[in-house]
């Protein structure tokens, strides 16, 4: 497993796309916990629940009829604040229609949130 963040996204969909409403991701870390959160204010999963284990352990998650696709994105590509919206057109189905998380140097938050503070960073991954 080389990129736990896109084996999460892939496990979420695969979730989705078979008609499971929960999933079990595994293991745990606290930039997962931030992305999830932010994924949860916006909708597209309705609850987690971190359960430990001497192993690292796990998520379980409940995921919302909202969910269509995510995925994360490789390479991280650093954008600037103006570049926002040509990434926009470039991941998401239509403007105003899902999400790209970015991590910023104020933490992790999506394309609107850095719209509207104007700042830049690289790009994460993408959930609508």
């Amino acid at each position: 497993m080389s990129d736990t963040l896109s084996n999460v996204f892939n496990i979420m969909s695969i979730a989705r796309k078979t008609g499971k409403q929960t999933c079990i991701i595994s293991p745990v870390s606290r930039f997962l916990v931030k992305i999830l959160d932010i994924i949860k204010v916006n909708g597209y999963i309705n609850k987690y629940e971190i359960i430990s284990d001497s192993r690292g352990g796990f998520i379980k998650l409940e995921l919302s009829e909202n969910l269509n696709n995510c995925k994360a994105i490789r390479p991280r590509l650093p954008i600037k604040a103006e570049e926002i919206t040509k990434y926009e057109k470039r991941f998401l189905p239509s403007l105003g229609f899902g999400i790209i998380i970015l991590s910023t140097n104020k933490g992790i938050m999506t394309n609107n949130d850095a719209k509207a503070a104007k700042i830049g960073g690289s790009l994460i991954a993408y959930v609508y």
